[in-house]
């Protein structure tokens, strides 16, 4: 073919594909197609694993040792009631009780006054999808369509576009708060935070080596084990999954719900964690089911068609959730076997006021249950095949299902052999996940192949942690003078 007939075949293939065009002086622009929007360019521009390392520059990797907390740091008990801002006020006794129980339990409630404190660190400017809530509970086991188990990620309410710093540094501190409160001595605990930050760096620099694809779908199972060198953790993790195997819609509806006169079943009290709603408030819930159908994948109904909604309860969730309001649904197929949806609110991130400190872009005001729901999505390999997201009265929520044989490792009630272990395996799951949006090149670039960053973010984790000790002891001091109204022991 003729040098003039690919220029022909080139300008005909770009006027089809809207805002593309063709520079005959450009690398590439006589190779038969036009550059397409979204795509990668050929050949590529740049060195993402140079652009990387030429951030070492402006923030050297011994920075991320530094934590100034500066006067105007939010009062610890300003920054927990105005976390309860828009919950079920009288659940705020719960959350309270359950944030007092332990500094670690007070971590997993306070992302939005550690994501202050992370604003005012140093940052790369690289952004990823993060999870924003990313401590060592919200790792752990869950099932995937064709009765596996995988291991991943499984806590999106606070995710967002912005720094990968954050995920990293609160996963390390908290893994040196959940040593601590199991005993460990303080080499361990740091040992664990260095470890953390070791497997994040070094299964990104392994991500950037491989083929995108392989990238994209690279260690979201119990392989990772073994990438991990985390063969301590083997036989914690087999246990695990033997439990989660039974935590079923099934199992759940077996001890939650009764049977109705009409051979139904609807679900039975168990205060104050699961009771009964109003008819009219179950309608609603029920009702709000319908235009969650067009958030999944088409291949999906056919599914939920053969299933028949039959009762809507309210169940408390979590510790940073307490207070949300959450559903599950009570669905049953022609046997009457059950499938339990939760129906769960979707709040605004309480990472997004402090992401213009960070120089990120807050996202534009949107569905919050679509935005919990594509973050998810993003960061997992495998996803539940029934997320999706709907409106009650007025309110966005995050749909999925309940008791997806998920199970989760106590990081608390981990020996002190296996807490490192733990710390690599969730560094490593980490890094795979923020992989998915950024390129997995340039943050290994950054990071390299030294130990200076797994240094800086132990360092860091150590400091946050005697941090949030000192901030959990104030309401704890609060609580015990009745200051703070407290349910403790649910």
């Amino acid at each position: 073919m003729s040098g003039s007939t690919t220029g022909a075949v080139t300008e005909a293939a770009a006027a089809a594909v809207p805002g593309a065009r063709v520079d005959a002086d450009e690398p590439g622009a006589g190779v038969r197609v036009p550059l397409v929007p979204g795509f990668a360019r050929w050949p590529s521009e740049g060195s993402p694993k140079r652009e990387g390392k030429a951030l070492r520059t402006r923030v050297p990797r011994s920075a991320h040792a530094e934590l100034e907390l500066d006067a105007a740091r939010p009062d610890v008990l300003a920054a927990v009631e105005e976390s309860n801002r828009g919950r079920i006020p009288g659940l705020a006794p719960l959350r309270a009780g359950r944030m007092a129980a332990t500094p670690f339990a007070f971590l997993r409630g306070s992302a939005g006054l550690m994501a202050y404190d992370l604003a005012r660190t140093p940052m790369t400017g690289i952004g990823a999808q993060i999870c924003g809530d990313a401590h060592a509970a919200n790792f752990g086991l869950y099932g995937d369509a064709r009765g596996g188990m995988v291991i991943d990620l499984n806590d999106f309410d606070e995710t967002v576009h912005g720094p990968w710093e954050w995920d990293l540094k609160r996963l390390a501190a908290s893994l040196v708060l959940a040593g601590r409160e199991a005993g460990a001595d303080e080499d361990t605990c740091r040992g664990a935070a260095h470890g953390v930050a070791g497997a994040y760096r070094r299964t990104m620099r392994l991500l950037a080596k491989l083929p995108a694809l392989d990238a994209w779908n690279a260690i979201a199972d119990e392989e990772l084990v073994s990438h991990t060198d985390a063969h301590d953790l083997l036989g914690t993790l087999e246990r695990v999954a033997e439990k989660a195997r039974a935590n079923t819609s099934g199992r759940f509806a077996a001890k939650s719900t009764e049977a109705t006169e009409e051979g139904g079943r609807r679900f039975t009290e168990a205060p104050p964690v699961l009771r009964r709603v109003p008819d009219a408030e179950a309608a609603t819930v029920a009702a709000a089911l319908e235009p969650y159908l067009a958030t999944l994948s088409e291949d999906r109904l056919p599914l939920l068609a053969r299933y028949a909604v039959h009762d809507v309860a309210f169940r408390v969730v979590g510790t940073g959730s307490v207070g949300t309001r959450s559903y599950v649904a009570l669905l049953l197929d022609h046997r009457g076997e059950p499938l339990v949806l939760q129906v769960k609110e979707a709040r605004p991130s309480a990472l997004l006021p402090h992401l213009a400190t960070a120089g990120f872009e807050a996202p534009e005001p949107g569905h919050e249950g679509r935005r919990v729901v594509m973050g998810q999505k993003r960061m997992q390999v495998v996803s539940d095949i029934l997320l999706g997201w709907t409106t009650v009265d007025g309110r966005p929520f995050q749909v999925r299902q309940f008791r997806n044989r998920k199970g989760s490792v106590d990081a608390t009630a981990l020996a002190a052999d296996q807490l490192d272990d733990y710390g690599r395996m969730t560094g490593a799951l980490l890094a795979r996940a923020h992989a998915h949006s950024a390129d997995p090149r340039t943050v290994a670039g950054y990071c390299g192949k030294n130990e200076e960053l797994d240094e800086a973010v132990a360092a860091f984790a150590v400091a946050y942690a005697d941090r949030t000790e000192a901030d959990h002891a104030v309401l704890a001091a609060a609580v015990r003078s009745g200051r703070v109204a407290a349910e403790t022991g649910v």
